[in-house]
């Protein structure tokens, strides 16, 4: 069957087994709890009294799931060629991250990974945003409680690409549309999510938009929203156009150079050895 032309092209370069995907949701359930505990745990719980070790144990437990889940998608398919294209994207988004340090929002790592994950599959955009995360924060010094989350939120948000729906006959214009659509919410996404593991660390003597383990859940709302309106928003914002602009200027390019070199690297075919003398 002839693929009709300009119709979008996606490879997964590591395919998901049944493990893969049990784990991959074990670990996507526990991540939400990490990031969404202060939503969940009731006023009188217990968990009040340790507000600041929380977060603490949660970046510990999602360092060696992130670690599990990592390891049991390897072992579903990451070939020798895959493992080649994931250090190259890799070394690039970390290379790409440090460029907008300190200034609101420019962070061009972010639209490289959403054009990855798109063209390479949901796997491996899981696996890639990990490594990518951990790598930057290697190169920029940013090890920290923090890192653990953002491996996990990078991995949602590169694997969200290669999840979009491929329909038969979108052309490559619709396509780069949709994909910067999909960066502009997943760039906020991004940022709420690492709001809400950066959150509860803030005394709630501090100010009235910290984190109050006594209050209930539309309070701690309310101080949340208003949290990251006073916090991030203005950086959330600069992310999510830089990544806009940056796929509808280069993403056409970009999709075109990654999916001629999936073609080369043929992740899907089969290697045999045949014996000597054959």
């Amino acid at each position: 069957m002839t693929r009709p032309p300009g119709t979008p092209r996606t490879s997964n370069a590591v395919r998901l087994g049944p493990r893969s995907l049990l784990t991959l949701a074990l670990v996507s359930a526990v991540g939400v709890v990490a990031f969404g505990w202060p939503f969940l745990a009731p006023p009188d719980s217990q968990v009040g009294s340790h507000t600041q070790d929380a977060p603490w144990l949660f970046a510990g437990l999602l360092v060696l799931l992130v670690a599990v889940v990592a390891a049991s998608i390897a072992e579903s398919g990451l070939g020798p060629k895959a493992v080649a294209m994931l250090g190259v994207l890799a070394a690039t988004g970390a290379a790409l991250r440090p460029i907008g340090a300190g200034t609101a929002g420019i962070e061009p790592m972010f639209f490289l990974m959403v054009l990855s994950g798109r063209v390479l599959g949901p796997g491996f955009g899981f696996v890639l945003g990990n490594v990518t995360m951990f790598a930057s924060a290697l190169l920029t010094g940013g090890v920290g409680p923090w890192m653990p989350f953002q491996m996990l939120a990078m991995g949602w948000f590169t694997m969200g690409a290669g999840l979009l729906p491929v329909p038969a006959r979108t052309g490559r214009r619709t396509e780069v549309r949709v994909l910067a659509a999909y960066g502009f919410l997943a760039a906020f996404a991004y940022g709420t999510a690492m709001n809400m593991a950066g959150w509860p660390f803030m005394g709630a003597l501090a100010s009235n938009i910290a984190f109050d383990p006594h209050a209930g859940v539309p309070a701690n709302l309310a101080r949340f929203v208003a949290y990251c309106l006073a916090t991030s928003l203005g950086w959330d914002l600069g992310r999510a156009l830089v990544t806009v602009v940056l796929t509808l200027t280069l993403g056409p390019a970009l999709l075109r150079g990654l999916r001629r070199a999936t073609r080369r690297a043929a992740f899907e075919a089969q290697v045999t050895f045949e014996a000597p003398g054959r």
